[in-house]
């Protein structure tokens, strides 16, 4: 099932979506649904979280998940990926591909460290550990 949209890009944006489709010999609405879908879409699902933006009920854990999850990191092969990516970034040398490649780990990323500053706040109300100093 798939619901239509009407979407208002700036020019540039549509421009490049337009190079890249005459490139692949494809439409431009495959290739902007293509983008939003890897941009959206996490890389690995080695762990539920990765796979959504659900975020525990942390009041109803008990206490050693809420400590668990306040260690919360990436997998290393992704976090090394990350840097990789980030690196060739900075170098200007990132491919298309590698591109929704970085965004889908930035993503991961975000979201892991959501889940962990939620889990560290429960954990400070709760007394388990002492608040981080500024």
């Amino acid at each position: 099932m798939a619901t239509q949209i009407t979407l208002d890009l700036p020019d540039e944006v549509y421009k490049k979506a337009e190079q890249f489709a005459q490139l692949t010999n494809r439409n431009v609405a495959d290739i902007l649904t293509q983008v939003i879908t890897l941009s959206l879409s996490p890389v690995s699902s080695q762990s539920a979280l990765t796979n959504s933006l659900e975020i525990p009920s942390f009041s109803s854990l008990p206490d050693e998940e809420i400590i668990a999850f306040t260690e919360l990191q990436m997998e290393s092969e992704q976090d090394q990926r990350l840097s990789e990516l980030l690196y060739n970034q900075q170098a200007g040398t990132l491919t298309n591909t590698d591109h929704c490649e970085l965004l889908a780990l930035m993503q991961v990323y975000q979201e892991r460290l959501l889940v962990k500053a939620q889990a560290l706040r429960e954990a400070v109300q709760r007394g388990l550990r002492e608040p981080l100093d500024a």
